[in-house]
């Protein structure tokens, strides 16, 4: 009875950090956005067949990007690219877990914020600032995942 009220209470720790944190970073432009974390954990839970690391990744995803006025699904659709045409490319070094953590999550940031930029172009909008935020952003992500 014990274990799963612990479970439980730890699925609404994270859900209720995945609501709060995307509103947190609307206001306090300085909080990193964890987009490349969000593609590692998406694609963990896909690999290893994780529902919970599935659907609340994608829920955080969606939910930053809609805090953030960005283009609704885009942080999917780039991490999904990486998953079907880059992830079965990183075998090499599959041996060293934490070396493809930094590099699928460096990927993703890089291939969202192209697909961004490509965006941008086409609809001719500014969707985000391409500063120091985003590489202190891109930083923190790669602490993220070493820290997984």
């Amino acid at each position: 009875m014990v274990d799963h009220s612990i479970k439980t209470s730890i699925v609404l720790f994270w859900l209720a950090v995945i609501m709060l944190y995307p509103m947190l970073i609307s206001i306090y432009v300085v909080l990193p956005l964890f987009i490349g974390f969000a593609g590692l954990m998406f694609i963990i839970g896909l690999e290893k067949e994780k529902f919970l690391y599935t659907l609340f990744s994608a829920a955080y995803m969606i939910n930053l990007e809609i805090n953030l006025s960005l283009p609704l699904f885009l942080l999917l659709i780039s991490t999904m690219i990486f998953y079907l045409f880059f992830s079965k490319k990183l075998l090499f070094i599959k041996l060293c877990r934490v070396c493809v953590y930094i590099v699928t999550v460096a990927a993703i940031n890089m291939i969202y914020l192209l697909i961004l930029g490509v965006y941008d172009t086409i609809t001719q909008q500014h969707s985000i600032n391409y500063d120091g935020l985003i590489l202190v952003s891109v930083v923190y992500d790669i602490i993220a995942a070493v820290l997984l």
